[in-house]
């Protein structure tokens, strides 16, 4: 006889996360701009930051909303990269002395060329011509970007072009664009195949990408500046670098970080401030890996159902950001950090200066606390089972948040009747299924 009752998958396993407190305390008078960040995307930690949350002119950093509106619909099978656009009258509001390709209205161009101007060297036509193509004009383009936006939880950002023209209600925040470079990275890498680019060449015309830096650090593949009277030097700064076990001499896996930096004095003081966040950010944290691929972290009781119990697994690795500083009370001065020899140095009680290592192990500690102690069917719905708290020093550093779908039927008439009888004898015995939990070991 089949059973009617039947598990038929787990579906999908959901992690949300939360970051809480910061990683790393540098010194915001030793950062010459108005407002930056550290973030990690692998596991959306705040490294660093300050003035994070204060609404400023992102400038032409608002392309990379575009290019990821363009992206998602070629993902989507709308568009592909090597369709043919028409260039549009609307391309007249570019002024001369904006940024651009020199596209003539009428010309045919194919849309990845369009994206390697947008993100190279950030031209205004590029961005007006695919907002026109995408959603039939810039307002109706517009209006995607600022929906993605909130999507996104980009609650302090708000978009009245694609260029990134100076606006009074066109503003955003550190915060926010690193949210927005975060779900780049993570959901379209390719858009880095073209923000990597150092030059290219379209109707004999010869430019060069804004973006200094990926002459300077080969790691460097995005994202993308930003300039404007009002905005004055921004840059979304991006880099993936492989990692190594120093004492296996063997790789271990690639990490990418995200910095942003708002309101730099001057193109040169940005590429700097932005390559020093980021390279103190790789010297002085790591990633640890919290939950196992595939790990089993729980066997629940299913009532109701010819299950006695529901295994929860861990599909994917769950990592931490954790701080190497060895004192993380103590405040850094960015500019005692060297870029050639990447030492952090410090000046100690006898006024000589020393050089700070970073730590070999950290002090953390994993709390697991079960939301979910039983399963009763029928279900057909996301459930959340569990919050995992990460602690360094004490410290609360993140929250994972672990949901499950879950799509169990509910037994038969006369499997129910089986089942009473089955639970009468559990009782007797005193051997009723409980919530069994498996330890997740503190990370070192």
């Amino acid at each position: 006889m089949k059973y009617v009752y039947a598990f038929l998958a787990l579906l999908t396993l959901a992690v949300s996360t939360l970051s809480h407190a910061t990683l790393l305390r540098i010194t915001p008078a030793s950062v010459d701009a108005a407002a930056w960040i550290i973030l990690d995307p692998q596991t959306g930690q705040i490294i660093a930051e300050y003035d994070s949350h204060v609404r400023r002119a992102p400038a032409s950093i608002t392309k990379v909303m575009v290019a990821h509106i363009v992206l998602q619909k070629i993902q989507q099978g709308q568009i592909g990269t090597d369709d043919w656009v028409t260039v549009p009258k609307a391309i007249e509001q570019v002024q001369w002395d904006e940024s651009q390709m020199h596209l003539e209205i009428g010309a045919q161009i194919q849309i990845k060329d369009l994206l390697t101007g947008l993100l190279v060297m950030s031209a205004n036509d590029a961005a007006i011509t695919l907002a026109e193509h995408v959603a039939g004009s810039v307002p109706a383009f517009v209006a995607l970007m600022n929906e993605e936006a909130k999507r996104l939880g980009m609650q302090n950002t708000h978009f009245v072009n694609t260029p990134g023209i100076t606006h009074p209600d066109h503003y955003s925040t550190a915060y926010d664009l690193a949210l927005l470079s975060q779900a780049v990275v993570n959901q379209q890498p390719e858009l880095l195949n073209y923000s990597r680019l150092q030059h290219f060449r379209y109707n004999e015309r010869f430019y060069r990408a804004t973006n200094i830096l990926l002459k300077k650090d080969a790691s460097i593949d995005g994202l993308k500046t930003g300039f404007t009277q009002v905005a004055k030097y921004n840059l979304a700064l991006t880099a993936k670098r492989p990692i190594y076990d120093e004492l296996k001499l063997e790789k271990l896996d690639d990490r990418r970080l995200i910095v942003v930096v708002l309101g730099a004095p001057n193109a040169m003081k940005r590429a700097e401030v932005s390559h020093k966040l980021l390279e103190l950010a790789y010297r002085f944290t790591r990633n640890e890996e919290v939950i196992k691929p595939n790990q089993v972290l729980a066997h629940l009781p299913v009532l109701n159902a010819n299950l006695e119990s529901f295994q929860l697994l861990n599909k994917e690795s769950q990592k931490v950001t954790t701080s190497l500083y060895p004192n993380t009370d103590d405040w850094i001065d960015l500019n005692q950090f060297d870029l050639q020899s990447k030492n952090l140095t410090r000046q100690n009680m006898l006024g000589e200066f020393e050089v700070i290592e970073p730590l070999a192990t950290t002090n953390t500690k994993v709390d697991v606390e079960f939301t979910q102690k039983e399963l009763i069917a029928p279900l057909m719905t996301a459930i959340q089972f569990a919050t995992v708290s990460v602690y360094q020093n004490n410290h609360l550093i993140r929250t994972i948040s672990i949901q499950q779908d879950v799509e169990i039927k509910e037994a038969s008439f006369f499997q129910k009747i089986g089942l009473w009888f089955k639970s009468i004898f559990q009782m007797i015995t005193g051997k009723q299924p409980t919530l069994t939990t498996f330890p997740i070991s503190d990370s070192q």
